[in-house]
């Protein structure tokens, strides 16, 4: 089997539009919630979302290119150049053997709201000849592939809130059994819009809270449900001796992956646990089983049911011996980025191992008895984890864990 590692990041996120923004207000404890602007929320159950600020997509896409994407697809783009550029992998690969997996969780609904209303007030000639592939959400992944010119598979996963997670467990497995020798990989979305939020907010999903200090709170007892956000994560993997034959810079190694599904319920978590610790135990005994600090970047929604089920998981992948496990949800500062969480949670996972600095879960005032582990509460914790492990759970029992651990020659 051939080893995996991460070559090349970039992130578009509500707390920095690149890497280093994103890292540096996560260990400093700052969220990206406010309240919604892009639609007039005035009406809506739930007023408050973390937003993706400033972002500019003509630093990565041509004008006259940006009529045909949706925003999720230049969000896409934007996170997939940067990590390509990080990567400096262009040329230096075989077309046919390099490939995107790239995911959203709801696609382009910015693009179906749009012509929907155009549909409805001025009749089907209305609709943009652009409207499907604009909306359908295999769109990013093709999109990146014709950018970079990766003519190896190319596929798109949808998984909920676990996509951008299984998107790089795919590209994984496709590395590691010889199917492509690179990848661009992870996950994007762009649902902060009046028919998504009205949505998630009618099922109960949402935070109501008019406070965006006390809005996204995982594993404390006030916490009420999630904040949506936005944004795009994107990981080049590549073939270690592929990497290393071309001098790459490398991350992390990618060391496990886990994959499950609760086949319970199409929205509730599983009270039992029993398939999402499943999916973390087989991540860390693929990685190994080492022993050591692990830390867990936690799905985390701040919804009363993921948290406390969460914690169950954890506690039984790990034969209820958490001596060593650290966990902690980023969540609390960049909301729930839906399809985009896993990408973007993996990457503050490879970061947290390189760099030895665990980010915080902030707003942990009122810690959970149901949730007790140790969720590293307000303040990031400067220490070195022996395994890096990003957890991501999804609407329809999805369940999904990455494993990474720094490199070893």
């Amino acid at each position: 089997m051939n080893r995996v590692v991460v070559t090349g990041i970039g992130a578009l996120t509500p707390i920095g539009n690149d890497v280093e923004t994103m890292w540096e207000n996560l260990i400093s404890g700052k969220h990206g919630i406010g309240e919604i602007t892009k639609f007039d929320h005035t009406s809506s159950k739930a007023s408050l979302a973390a937003e993706v600020k400033g972002f500019d997509p003509l630093r990565y896409i041509e004008k006259n290119e940006l009529r045909r994407l949706d925003l999720f697809s230049q969000y896409a783009l934007s996170a997939a150049t940067q990590a390509v550029e990080d990567s400096d992998i262009i040329e230096k690969i075989e077309a046919e053997r390099f490939m995107v997996c790239f995911g959203s969780g709801i696609g382009g609904i910015n693009t179906f709201e749009t012509e929907h209303e155009k549909l409805i007030n001025g009749g089907p000639r209305k609709v943009s000849p652009l409207y499907i592939p604009m909306m359908i959400g295999n769109l990013a992944a093709g999109n990146i592939a014709i950018r970079f010119g990766a003519k190896g598979p190319c596929t798109s996963v949808v998984t909920a809130c676990s996509t951008g997670a299984d998107a790089i467990g795919s590209a994984y497995r496709a590395i590691k059994h010889g199917y492509a020798d690179a990848a661009i990989t992870g996950g994007s979305e762009a649902a902060i819009t009046i028919l998504s939020v009205a949505g998630f907010a009618n099922m109960t999903a949402l935070t109501l809270s008019k406070d965006p200090d006390a809005a996204s709170l995982p594993f404390d007892k006030r916490r009420s449900g999630f904040v949506m956000g936005e944004g795009a994560g994107a990981l080049v993997l590549e073939e270690y001796e592929h990497a290393i034959n071309r001098g790459a810079k490398i991350y992390a190694e990618l060391v496990g992956y886990g994959l499950t599904c609760d086949a319970y319920h199409i929205t509730a978590p599983s009270p039992e646990a029993e398939s999402s610790a499943r999916a973390i135990s087989d991540a860390f005994v693929e990685a190994g089983s080492p022993e050591g600090i692990i830390y867990i970047n936690a799905h985390g929604t701040g919804t009363p049911l993921n948290d406390a089920t969460e914690t169950n998981a954890i506690k039984k992948a790990f034969s209820d011996d958490t001596t060593n496990i650290l966990v902690s949800s980023t969540k609390s500062m960049t909301g729930h980025t839906l399809g985009a969480s896993g990408a973007i949670e993996a990457i503050i996972s490879i970061l947290a191992l390189t760099r030895g600095i665990l980010p915080p879960t902030i707003g942990l005032n009122e810690p959970d008895p149901l949730c007790d582990l140790d969720n590293i509460p307000l303040t990031a914790r400067e220490l070195k984890a022996m395994l890096a492990m990003s957890v991501s759970l999804g609407f329809g029992g999805h369940n999904a864990c990455l494993a990474f651990r720094e490199i070893r020659s």
